[in-house]
This record gives structure tokens, sequence and C-alpha cells, in this order.
């Protein structure tokens, strides 16, 4: 945090931190001014929303699916395929990706072409980069992220289920009735979680996935803070960019975790 205080100043590495001009919020009202602001934010928060509302509520489904799985060893065949994704270099996911969607030698267009349609250029078009993201990262992470909701489903207590038998309930009704309150308190504290990361995005992804024709769309502002700080040393504008955004997400975090409170749900404190 010591370190923090560089956003408030025109930092030279040869000055340090004491010793160089304060210049208190000048670097965050640039950043807000600029002309890549509204993208930046458009850009970040359109992603990260679409992949909570698509890609949160989707383990939660698998968890209930294998949940209900009756043989020992199908669970667990079901399980390892699902969650053996989560331990795939992104780079070799970003790989799969270019090669699968190659406009020439991709597996997706010469079906496509098989079908009589045109080559689509995936990657080289801004409209495909978000479905492009947020469905390779269901892929990759969802099957993980069930763990978590399996972990939870195992703590519910069988007489439940076995007095909701008795009462005559099907499988449908213990689920609704059962495994989705028994499992509310870890969806929520989850989804607070999600929240508070709401900007930001896997920046190491969102790189290797971008190209000069996508940038419309795949520049968030983690990516630009790597730029302007690393590759263009504006070290002091790319950290008050960065505080910029942590703050944000403090805001939401503690929002969400006001609202959930008021709910009578589960919350982080």
């Amino acid at each position: 945090m010591y370190g923090a205080q560089i956003a408030f100043r025109n930092y030279n590495p040869a000055l340090g931190f004491t010793g160089s001009p304060w210049v208190g919020l000048d670097h965050f009202v640039r950043f807000v001014q600029s002309f890549q602001f509204g993208r930046l934010l458009e850009n970040t928060l359109t992603i990260n929303a679409l992949g909570l509302l698509i890609a949160f509520p989707i383990p939660i489904v698998l968890a209930l699916i294998v949940n209900q799985l009756s043989s020992p060893r199908f669970k667990k065949f079901t399980q390892t395929v699902l969650y053996a994704p989560n331990f795939i270099s992104v780079v070799v996911v970003v790989g799969m990706i270019f090669l699968l969607f190659s406009p020439r030698a991709g597996v997706v267009n010469n079906v496509i072409a098989l079908f009589g349609g045109e080559p689509v250029f995936f990657m080289g078009d801004p409209d495909w980069f978000r479905p492009l993201y947020i469905g390779s990262d269901i892929w990759q992470n969802a099957g993980f992220s069930m763990i978590v909701y399996l972990a939870a489903l195992t703590a519910i207590d069988p007489s439940l289920h076995e007095a909701a038998r008795v009462d005559g309930a099907n499988k449908w009704q213990r689920i609704w009735h059962i495994d989705i309150p028994g499992i509310m308190p870890v969806i929520t504290i989850l989804f607070i979680l999600a929240i508070g990361n709401l900007f930001n995005l896997g920046f190491e992804k969102v790189l290797l996935m971008q190209t000069d024709l996508n940038l419309p769309t795949s520049e968030v502002i983690q990516t630009y803070v790597y730029k302007a700080g690393l590759q263009q040393a504006q070290f002091s504008y790319s950290a008050a960019i960065g505080l910029f955004n942590s703050a944000i997400n403090l805001v939401l975090l503690t929002t969400f975790n006001w609202v959930a409170k008021r709910a009578g749900q589960s919350t982080l404190w």
C-alpha cells in the first residue's frame, strides 16, 4: 500500500517515492477525461457482466446434476472430465481457439464451408471476441467451480432427502426444496466475491486473444494498464488506473455485501 502513492505523483525511479513531485488527482482526471475511458469501461464491464450472468449459474447446475448420479464410478469420471480443462494452460487454451477458429484450416470454418457457408475470420471480428472469450472461459473453469458446490451438497443432511421421499417428493422437488436452499449460503458468498471482481478480467487471456482487428471490443482496463505502464513507462498513470479500478471493485463488494445482509443471506462480514 505504501507504493500506491505513486498514483498521486509523477513517479521517477531515480527520485524514489518521496522525491517524486506530488500531483494529486491529475492522473485520475486524465484517465476519466481520456477518449478511451468510455470504451475501456464498456468493454470491461460488458465482458464481466455477461460472463457473470451466463457462467455463474452453470457450475451450480452441473453440481446439482452430478450430485444426482447414482453410480459412484461414473460420478467420479464425470467430475474428472468436467474439471480437467482447468489444468490446461491459458496459453494452450488460446492456441486451441486460434486453431479451431482459423479461417483457413479451422475445424469450425471447415464445418461452415461443408454446409455451403463462407469462412468467418472469428479472431479478427470484434463482434466474436466476447462470445469466444466467455465460451472458452466457461469450458475451462465451470467444472472446477462445480467442485465447491459439490462439497457444499455433501454437507446436506441425508435424512432430509429420506424424509422427502417418504412424503412423496420426486427428484426435482428434492433439488428445489433441499439441495438449492442447502447450498444457498455458498452461492451467495461466491456471488458477492464475483461482484467484487466485476472490473477485474483475466489479463493474460485477453492479451493473448487480442489482435489489431478486434481491439474495439478486446481492449480492457487491465490490458490498457499493461500497455501504458510497462510498454510506455507511464508508471504513475497506470498505477492511478489500477487504483481507480480497485476502488470501484471495493465499492461494489461492500454494496452487495450490505444488500445480502439486509436480505438475510450469508455475507462476508
